[in-house]
C-alpha cells in the first residue's frame, strides 16, 4: 500500500491512498502523519473510499509533513565512509532535522543566500508506525509503518564549522521527502538508490548496503528515546556526494536534483535561489 499527503485546492492537506494512477482520500486525516496516530491506520487506509484525484499533476506535500522527530544517521554506507576518509563506526552517528526543513517530492529546493556548498545525499527513510521504547531488534519491524525517499541536502560549510553537524543539516525548505510511504509488506531494504543532477548520476548504491540496518536503528534509537508514530529515521547516504569529488561539486541555481529508490518512487526538485 502507498500512502501520500495531498495538497488540496482549499489550501489544506489530506491523506490519500495511491492505487495506480488514482489517489483516494482517507477521510478524517489531514496527512499521513495524522493517519499513523490511529493504531488501526492500515485497515482505515485500505478501506478508504473518499474523493478521488489523478496522480498525474497532483500537488504533493512531504509524505509526513510534521514528524515529531526526524533522526538522521551519518556514515552508514561503507562507500561513503571510505570517500569521506572515516573508519567504519562502532555505533551510529546521530543528528536531527526539524520539520521546517521538509519539502514535497516536486517542490523547489531552496538554495540559501548564505551557503555556496549545498550538497546532495540520497537516503532511505524509515517511518515509524507504532510507539515503542527499548524495542528489540527482533521486534523492530513491527514498529515500522513503511519506507520512503529523502534527500538530506547539506550545507557543507555550515556543517563543518564545528564537530556538531546540525547547523548544516536542517536549513528551511531543503529536504525533499516522499512521494509516498510504501508499507513494509511491499518493500525491504535492497533495491537501488540513485541521485542525479541535471540527468548525471552522482550516487548509485543498493539500499541494503548499510552498516546499521533499519531494524538495528529502530532498536538503538528507541533505547535513547521513545519512537512515536510518524517519526522519521533517515538511514544515511552512500558514496557519490559532491563534497567528496575532486574538484568538489555543489548544487547550483536552476539545476534539477532527482532522487530515486526502486519500489519507493522519485523526488524531482528544482534548485531555486532563496529570496
Amino acid at each position: 500500500m502507498k500512502l501520500l499527503t495531498l495538497r488540496t485546492s482549499a489550501g489544506t492537506t489530506t491523506a490519500v491512498r495511491q492505487d495506480g494512477d488514482t489517489l483516494t482520500e482517507i477521510d478524517g486525516f489531514s496527512d499521513v502523519g495524522a493517519l499513523l496516530q490511529d493504531p488501526a491506520w492500515a485497515a482505515i487506509a485500505q478501506a478508504a473510499h473518499g474523493s478521488r484525484h489523478a496522480y498525474d499533476g497532483a500537488d504533493l506535500a512531504a509524505v509526513v509533513p510534521s514528524p515529531g522527530k526526524i533522526i538522521c544517521v551519518g556514515h552508514n554506507y561503507r562507500n561513503h565512509i571510505k570517500e569521506m576518509g572515516r573508519d567504519i563506526p562502532e555505533y551510529p552517528t546521530l543528528f536531527a532535522k526539524y520539520q521546517e526543513s521538509l519539502i514535497g517530492p516536486n517542490d523547489d529546493l531552496a538554495l540559501p543566500q548564505e551557503s555556496d556548498t549545498v550538497d546532495w545525499e540520497a537516503e532511505l527513510a524509515v517511518v515509524i508506525g507504532k510507539k515503542g521504547r527499548r524495542i528489540s531488534q527482533a521486534d523492530a519491524a513491527d514498529h515500522i509503518a513503511g519506507y520512503s525517499v529523502l534527500n538530506d541536502v547539506s550545507m557543507r560549510d555550515y556543517q563543518f564549522r564545528t564537530v556538531q553537524w546540525l547547523q548544516g543539516k536542517t536549513w528551511e525548505n531543503s529536504t525533499p521527502f516522499g512521494p509516498a510511504l510504501v508499507t513494509k509488506d511491499e518493500f525491504s531494504a535492497g533495491p537501488l538508490m540513485t541521485s542525479a543532477v541535471d540527468g548525471e548520476i552522482q550516487q548509485q548504491t543498493p539500499t541494503g548496503d548499510l552498516v546499521f540496518t533499519p531494524e538495528f536503528l529502530v532498536s538503538y534509537i528507541s533505547t535513547i528515546i521513545t519512537l512515536n508514530p510518524g517519526d522519521v529515521i533517515a538511514t544515511g547516504t552512500p558514496g557519490g556526494v559532491g563534497h567528496a569529488q575532486d574538484p568538489k561539486r555543489y548544487l547550483q541555481e536552476g539545476q534539477l536534483l532527482v532522487t530515486t529508490i526502486e519500489g519507493l518512487g522519485q523526488l524531482n526538485n528544482r534548485v531555486v535561489k532563496e529570496a
